[in-house]
């Protein structure tokens, strides 16, 4: 198990759902915490609440996570501990009632989603290289990124989203490969249906009906059982390289 105590951790879109939770099981456990939230608003709430420090950036820009990181580190040190949970999933179909799907819309998704994820990565791990080994077997740090139950099983109308999960799960192994020399692990969640706002604003029936599709146990995730999974990769070393899905053995449908 990893000592926690005074240890930088960074987590992205950590002003609402999962990053906040998550932002708040590591704080608990004595991390200090640098919320990152494209809504500097919302990560100062998360921050507030946690006793964390709050950073404003737009995860696929460059200049803008590197100027957020060097804050973060001026602020608390160089993370060990990154978590990605920043994201966006806006539903449209390749060809629907308006005709083809809005390449820019597309080319957002996979920005925020993708590069945003191997953008924070690669920043995070450039200076995570620098920090002691805290472990017999030389480890520096973790990266757990977050993709979807749609890399695997998307949906009509997730062509965007679905494919730039896929590429936050094909990255986790050549990451992990290139980053063990340097002993820092990269992970991958692949959460299903999670109770987060997006879900939890709709109305009864759905709720219901989407709920009644995962196997066991029927209901929806909640944020707290994604940010218990982060701990338990923090501290259990073996785990690199590898997507787990946290989803109650749901297969999504078509539609």
């Amino acid at each position: 198990m990893m000592d926690l105590n005074d240890v930088a951790a960074l987590v992205t879109g950590g002003g609402s759902g999962m990053g906040a939770v998550t932002a708040r099981v590591l704080a608990e456990r004595g991390a200090r915490v640098v919320v990152l939230d494209v809504n500097l608003e919302n990560a100062q709430h998360t921050a507030e609440s946690i006793g964390g420090f709050a950073v404003s950036a737009d995860v696929s820009n460059g200049p803008s996570v590197e100027a957020a990181l060097q804050s973060a580190i001026d602020e608390v040190g160089v993370p060990r501990v990154v978590v990605s949970c920043a994201g966006i999933a806006p539903a449209s179909r390749i060809v629907g009632r308006d005709g083809p799907h809005d390449l820019d819309l597309y080319q957002q998704v996979i920005n925020v989603n993708l590069v945003g994820t191997f953008n924070v990565l690669r920043l995070a791990a450039a200076r995570m290289t620098g920090l002691d080994p805290v472990s017999d077997s030389g480890s520096r740090g973790v990266i757990v990124n977050t993709a979807s139950v749609a890399a695997y099983e998307g949906q009509i109308g997730q062509a965007a989203y679905s494919a730039s999960k896929g590429g936050v799960v094909a990255l986790t192994l050549p990451a992990a490969r290139e980053l063990a020399r340097f002993g820092i692990r990269v992970m991958t969640i692949a959460p299903g249906l999670i109770g987060t706002p997006m879900l939890l604003n709709m109305p009864d029936e759905v709720q219901q009906s989407l709920a009644g599709q995962v196997p066991f146990p029927q209901r929806f995730g909640e944020p707290q059982e994604y940010g218990q999974l982060v701990l338990h990769i923090v501290d259990n070393e073996m785990l690199n390289g590898e997507v787990i899905r946290l989803d109650g053995a749901i297969r999504l449908q078509p539609k």
